[in-house]
């Protein structure tokens, strides 16, 4: 109602005009029917003005509907990718975790073997000491019972020796690379030593799969970033190469190369010579969920993370190509002190 009011000096000026004309009754009639026409011509604009008032009323009623509804859609919208991010950021820790999870399950097995043995040779040892104890308390060693044992004792510690310095260094490495992946925490280290490091706590992995690994790093780069993101970064590298790249049976090489990039960055170079990526997916690899493997152990996060850790915490960039002759190659390059 209060658009017409803008009316209010129209309504006036038509009364006034009505006035003019009942005046104008003597003057001529050609003066009397244009002021007529005026009148009628003036009284019709102010109607369609009106009518047109009345449109506009009902559109922005219309229209302060339709932007309350998308307000509502927008905050529907805007919870759920809330939603989504908060599932999404789930399953990448998720991943992670089942990422870890496998190398701690693959160096379990790993660390079996030598702590057998070392269990195996003590027993052993315990077994030709009693014996020997036996033989002393009945006064009945001979010099060649005397050598036997000893030879025992050189051979069982031994190998007790070595086997459980082999543990030691598996528990060290597996222990500095499953602190790094959980604690995200920045630190100095030697960028060949730590990928060495890595590569050994995937042994078990790469054993199993029967494939070869060459590392090209120069020795001494020292890096000031995150050594966990790099070795998750490396770990799924191995990992999307022993499920997408090789058939089961088959056996390749994996290969890393590491070259200096000036003074303050390094370009690492990662590269099977498997069956490669086709060139459909080449663009689609680093997308949240985008496996080929999709219900046979792939979830489609393994390289997604990879580009969010080179990107983000590595400070970097990171590419992907599969050269006719066949493979993939991962090229990463990154700072030395993000």
């Amino acid at each position: 109602m209060s658009g017409f009011n803008l009316f209010d000096a129209e309504e006036k000026s038509l009364e006034q005009a009505e006035d003019l004309r009942r005046q104008l009754d003597s003057a001529p009639e050609p003066v009397r029917e244009g002021i007529a026409s005026l009148v009628e011509a003036y009284r019709r604009s102010v109607r369609e003005q009106r009518r047109l008032v009345r449109v506009s009323d009902r559109l922005q009623a219309q229209l302060a509907s339709v932007n309350q509804e998308l307000g509502k859609r927008k905050a529907e919208a805007e919870g759920a990718l809330e939603d989504l991010k908060a599932a999404q950021e789930s399953l990448v820790q998720a991943e992670k975790l089942a990422s870890l999870g496998a190398l701690v399950g693959g160096v379990a097995h790993e660390i079996n073997t030598p702590v057998g043995i070392a269990l195996s040779c003590a027993s052993h040892l315990a077994d030709s000491t009693g014996s020997m104890r036996k033989l002393f308390e009945a006064d009945d060693i001979s010099v060649d019972d005397f050598e036997r044992f000893m030879d025992t004792v050189k051979d069982t510690t031994s190998l007790i020796l070595s086997n459980v310095e082999r543990a030691a260094e598996l528990i060290r490495s597996f222990k500095q690379v499953a602190v790094d992946r959980t604690s995200s925490e920045r630190r100095r280290f030697d960028l060949a030593t730590y990928i060495r490091e890595t590569l050994f706590s995937l042994g078990p992995h790469l054993r199993q799969a029967g494939h070869s690994v060459c590392l090209d790093c120069p020795e001494g780069v020292i890096m000031d970033s995150y050594p966990g993101a790099l070795s998750q970064v490396l770990g799924n590298f191995v990992m999307n190469s022993l499920v997408h790249g090789f058939e089961p049976g088959e056996l390749g090489t994996l290969s890393i190369r590491v070259e200096r990039q000036g003074t303050g960055g390094v370009r690492l170079i990662y590269a099977d010579d498997g069956k490669g990526i086709p060139e459909d997916n080449l663009g689609r690899i680093f997308d949240p969920f985008f496996t080929t493997k999709r219900g046979s152990g792939g979830s489609g996060l393994g390289l997604h993370i990879v580009y969010n850790l080179v990107t983000g915490p590595l400070g970097g960039s990171v590419s992907a190509e599969s050269p006719k002759e066949g493979g993939t190659v991962f090229t990463m390059t990154m700072p030395l002190s993000p």
